[in-house]
């Protein structure tokens, strides 16, 4: 797929320290490909660079990390204006869902020529805001709202499980009303996840074998307690890509989670804080650039 122009949204912030722009003049020098860049500062955030850019860009690429991705991906779907992403942060997790090159240089190569092409790929909507990887609740939103920053900073990804192994055992557990479709469950619970991503940042782990952003369905995923045995069990599900009976795992096209106070949680990488959040899939919502070789 031959693009004529190329806007690049750059997060200068993001967790890579390299020569991004040496590197798009490397890449698409000499391609014919015409292209700008656009930075993020402290007032100007990925989502308002990206929506002044629809229909007056063949595509967006944006290079940063999940925060900068799943922010572009809010503010473009539902247009005709496609995104790609170059990795650039810390755990680069839809990069790894969609198979893209965590390496710049490679990433940056599927601009060009047949090497990439656009895939439709599902949404979520959390009380009306939409997102692109998933709603944390419990455990899993502890562990990156009390990541130190300094720590992500040295060891990347690796700084979100060292949280949580801190996190786990001050656990305690949530009641938590959900209704699933046209289903009702009344749940005590240490975390609950909606995602649309399976991928958890490291490797091609996933949360649960067969979840997909291209089905059109949402996965529901509660982890009842923080005991020893549930967790191992967790990590080897994830490990081995098998079931567990550690956790629930539903999918559906709309969950409404109700709890008896307000608690704070991670929507993509942003906290929010609720007592009531309603959560639908939005299918084939926004084209992304991808390996040709993926499906």
């Amino acid at each position: 797929m031959k693009f004529k122009h190329i806007h690049f949204i750059i997060n200068p912030a993001s967790g890579k320290e390299e020569p991004i722009l040496s590197y798009i003049n490397k890449v698409l020098d000499g391609t014919g490909i015409d292209w700008d860049i656009c930075l993020t500062k402290r007032n100007t955030s990925a989502g308002s660079i990206a929506k002044d850019l629809i229909g007056k860009t063949e595509l967006v690429a944006v290079y940063g990390g999940d925060g900068c991705v799943t922010e572009v991906a809010a503010t473009l779907h539902g247009t005709n204006t496609p995104m790609a992403i170059i990795p650039g942060g810390t755990a680069n997790v839809m990069a790894k869902e969609l198979g893209i090159p965590q390496e710049t240089v490679l990433a940056l190569e599927l601009l060009k020529g047949n090497a990439g092409q656009l895939k439709a790929i599902d949404m979520g909507l959390m009380n009306d805001k939409p997102f692109l990887l998933r709603v944390n609740l419990g455990i899993m939103a502890d562990m990156v709202l009390q990541a130190d920053r300094e720590l992500k900073d040295n060891i990347g990804q690796l700084a979100y499980g060292i949280t949580a192994i801190k996190t786990i055992n001050d656990a305690e557990q949530v009641k938590y009303k959900l209704k699933i479709d046209d289903k009702v469950i009344e749940e005590e619970a240490v975390s609950l996840t909606v995602t649309n991503s399976g991928n958890i940042g490291i490797g091609d782990f996933t949360l649960q074998p067969g979840i997909s952003i291209t089905d059109g369905l949402l996965d529901v995923i509660l982890l009842k307690d923080n005991s020893f045995m549930s967790i191992l069990k967790v990590a080897g599900s994830a490990l081995l890509q098998n079931k567990t009976d550690a956790v629930q795992h539903w999918q559906c096209r709309e969950v409404v989670i109700s709890m008896n106070v307000n608690q704070k949680f991670i929507c993509d990488d942003f906290e929010q804080q609720a007592k009531k959040i309603k959560i639908k899939v939005m299918p084939a919502s926004i084209n992304i650039l991808i390996p040709r070789n993926k499906s």
